[in-house]
């Protein structure tokens, strides 16, 4: 993590006190960035900090609440639960760690990246949304009750059916790639031609970990049979979750579909979920995601059916064996770069997408990759600040890093070689030349 937080114009929504508990927040985080480094700080100090910080947040969430129910906010209810999603779930977990490891400088460095990433990019989407300055991602959740009753279900039905002692770590789950996953896609309608539709995603291992041990498999791998198995356990499962609310009755499944992660990424880039929780069951991430429903859009997935199940199958699972396959992450502010560059090395690594660097650091902690393409310039959190963060982390810090960049001026490349990455990338160099340098650093 670096040293400081820089304060942007942008963070400013325009309310004044708003803007100036932003200021506020971001002050004490970076004087907790100040105490980390200085080993005559005492863990007491440490402590009072923090309790300081989480103090200030919950006063400033309170604040920020009267405001927009004085203002009749439309998405109001939506942000409160943002808010109560991070000081009942994420802080206590952070807490939790902070006080299981006797505030060792992991656990502190975790609290302050999670804490960092999530007061600036709260700020900078749901806080600009209060003004009309950008949309709410989450403006189509379903109600605060209906969401913990399917978020109970899920988490008894993970229990009873296989042993598992899970808990919810987001209830704003983004789509970001964790593991080697499985993705899995189930449509239901009624007679009516309302539709619900229904995205599960297991993390392999959870898969291998769960059926594959109540069939006494010795794999340690996803294959047709268990995947075969998984498809019929997974439909039994979201029945159990459907059963527990009336108007779901009316409901029979009309398709199911295996997806690419990249499909499953371009379909949650174009909705807006309901219901997307990410649990940690100790066996394997598991996903659990709920929209209203649209027609697949590319066309390029089949639906199966009992006559091609194994067919499909096996060529879900053959066209998905990236075991082989090093993994690249290319983080770019840039629609055109980023697909450039994975049209350039899906063939021969497989490759993750990130928009922004807070997404960049959510993939790495899901998903390590081999190596990481980082945009220089970025907003929000630009790719200084994002290497920093990489390099902070004991468990990432050793992950190659190569920036991409656009300027070819002798101040600018100074700058990126300053911060040490593996190497670095003009973004206007040849196809063919770039693609020879990744293959070069990743058999560095």
């Amino acid at each position: 993590m670096g040293s400081q937080l820089i304060w942007q114009d942008r963070y400013n929504i325009g309310v004044k006190f708003i803007d100036e508990e932003h200021k506020k927040l971001f002050s004490i985080l970076n004087k907790l960035f100040d105490y980390r480094k200085q080993d005559e700080k005492s863990q007491w100090v440490c402590q009072e900090g923090i309790k300081y910080f989480k103090d200030h947040a919950m006063k400033h969430f309170t604040e920020e609440e009267a405001y927009m129910a004085s203002i009749d906010y439309i998405g109001f209810d939506t942000h409160r639960r943002l808010h109560d999603n991070f000081r009942k779930k994420t802080l206590p977990e952070l807490e939790k760690e902070l006080n299981q490891s006797n505030y060792s400088e992991d656990s502190v460095n975790h609290f302050l990246g999670v804490c960092a990433g999530w007061l600036m990019g709260h700020t900078l989407t749901e806080d600009r949304a209060i003004v009309g300055k950008t949309l709410s991602k989450w403006g189509d959740l379903v109600p605060e009750d209906e969401q913990a009753a399917m978020k109970q279900t899920i988490l008894q039905l993970l229990h009873d059916m296989f042993l598992l002692d899970a808990k919810a770590v987001s209830e704003c789950y983004g789509g970001e790639k964790f593991g080697e996953g499985i993705y899995y896609r189930l449509v239901y309608g009624n007679a009516q031609g309302d539709k619900w539709e229904i995205f599960l995603v297991f993390e392999q291992k959870l898969i291998v970990n769960t059926v594959g041990s109540m069939m006494d498999t010795e794999t340690n791998m996803v294959n047709a049979m268990l995947l075969n198995a998984a498809r019929y356990m997974a439909q039994q499962f979201v029945n159990q979750v459907k059963g527990r609310f009336s108007a779901s009755s009316q409901y029979e499944m009309r398709e199911e579909n295996l997806l690419t992660y990249e499909q499953f990424q371009n379909m949650f880039e174009e909705r807006h979920f309901q219901f997307s929780v990410l649990f940690s069951t100790g066996a394997g991430y598991f996903a659990y995601c709920v929209t209203a429903p649209q027609l697949l859009l590319d066309g390029d997935e089949t639906s199966i059916k009992a006559e091609n199940a194994m067919e499909e199958i096996k060529k879900y699972l053959s066209r998905n064996e990236l075991k082989s396959k090093k993994k690249v992450l290319v983080v770019d502010d840039s629609e055109i770069v980023r697909q450039a560059m994975k049209k350039m090395l899906d063939k021969d690594y497989l490759v993750t997408l990130a928009n922004s660097g807070l997404a960049a650091i959510r993939c790495i902690t899901l998903n390590r990759p081999d190596l990481v393409l980082l945009d220089y310039e970025m907003p929000v959190c630009d790719g200084r600040q994002v290497l920093e963060m990489i390099r902070s982390e004991e468990e990432f810090a050793d992950i190659p890093v190569v920036f991409l960049t656009g300027r070819m001026d002798k101040e600018s490349i100074q700058k990126v070689l300053g911060l040490k990455p593996m190497g670095y990338l003009l973004k206007t160099s040849r196809p063919e030349e770039i693609k020879k340098s990744v293959d070069v650093f990743l058999k560095a």
